[in-house]
């Protein structure tokens, strides 16, 4: 496939992509945690279908009054997985999670301010609302006295580290292992491979990464549209299927939120929030990611692993940014293994 011009490239990258942090620091390898590179192959369609399992909806306000839209499918006495979806995305991004899950699971899912059928509030964009917002839907499909495992992927991702650095007291209370999928930390435009510029070439000036990330031109279908998806969100041998699924997502996000939330996540940093997340913590990211590069999940993984919190760090072979649909198998055996490592431990 012939790669979108540097022009094009960038202006997808600020308007299509499910954003996510971008570092420029070297690997920091560490012996104490498994890590593997895992090759995959074709997604599976089935699990890209519209769930079939009955959901319910559950009431969510927040402080200002904004309504977040939550679903919870399956059974309620069930353990708890809650899904935060990234930039750009909605709840339907977690199908694949949901098929998979919502037979044995109580599977949370909820649209980010703004995105889906979440109001956009009166708060200033920015990883205070994502934290309080995510504490909220915890509060409202967590039950008393028990936990959940929790994954996010992208601003999802963002969204964890950030309610564990603003609640740290609530960590250890409301779950019991955390994904941390095609995320990062800092930096969001310092090192982006979206554009393929020399080595010694400078990267592309944070402010004009900024005024781009935070565009509100509406998109529309198009051939050229999803040649730029697939070629900044996945992977060269990402199925028409999945690349499809991805599109109609991210096409469905209004403007103003695109824009928005492109704004606050091209200066955040959230780095602090890694030392609270004192349970299991896997990190998972694909070696096609460019929004995401593998240097920046080492980068989470190394400081999660000088805190003794580090479960694994999975570098899925081939697969880009969005992980949990390009590499469902895998994406799915990483939450699985979360729950029964949250079960040996309460096994003792």
């Amino acid at each position: 496939m012939k790669k979108p011009s540097r022009r094009t490239a960038l202006a997808v990258a600020g308007l299509v992509t499910t954003g996510a942090a971008l570092g420029a620091v070297a690997a920091r390898r560490r012996n104490a945690a498994a890590r593997s590179v895992v090759a995959v192959g074709d997604p599976s369609e089935a699990l890209l279908a519209e769930p079939q399992v009955l959901h319910d909806e559950v009431e969510v306000v927040t402080d200002d009054g904004a309504r977040l839209h939550v679903r919870a499918y399956g059974d309620p006495d069930a353990d708890v997985l809650v899904l935060s979806h990234g930039w750009t995305c909605s709840t339907e991004f977690w199908t694949p999670q949901i098929n998979a899950f919502a037979e044995k699971y109580r599977v949370v899912v909820y649209d980010q301010r703004g995105h889906g059928r979440s109001d956009v509030g009166s708060r200033v964009f920015g990883p205070d609302v994502l934290a309080d917002d995510l504490a909220a839907v915890l509060a409202a499909t967590v039950p008393a006295g028990r936990t959940a495992v929790l994954a996010g992927h992208s601003m999802g991702g963002i969204s964890i580290m950030a309610w564990a650095e603003r609640h740290p007291e609530q960590v250890r209370d409301r779950v019991s292992g955390v994904l941390l999928a095609s995320t990062g930390m800092d930096n969001l435009v310092a090192a982006s491979t979206i554009v393929p510029l020399p080595q010694r070439a400078p990267r592309v000036p944070v402010p004009v990464a900024r005024r781009l990330m935070g565009a509100t031109v509406p998109l529309v279908a198009s051939p050229v549209t999803t040649r730029a998806l697939k070629y900044v969100a996945l992977s060269p041998t990402a199925t028409p299927a999945a690349v499809a699924f991805c599109e109609k997502i991210v096409l469905g996000c209004p403007p103003r939120t695109r824009g928005g939330w492109g704004v606050a996540l091209s200066a955040l940093d959230v780095h602090h929030g890694l030392a609270n997340l004192t349970v299991p913590t896997t990190v998972l990211v694909g070696t096609a990611d460019r929004l995401t590069p593998p240097s920046h999940a080492h980068r989470l993984a190394a400081e999660l692993d000088d805190a003794g919190h580090l479960e694994h760090l999975v570098v899925v072979d081939g697969i880009g940014h969005m992980s949990s649909v390009e590499a469902i198998d895998v994406f799915n055996s990483e939450l699985q293994h979360l729950f029964e490592r949250a079960g040996r431990l309460v096994r003792g």
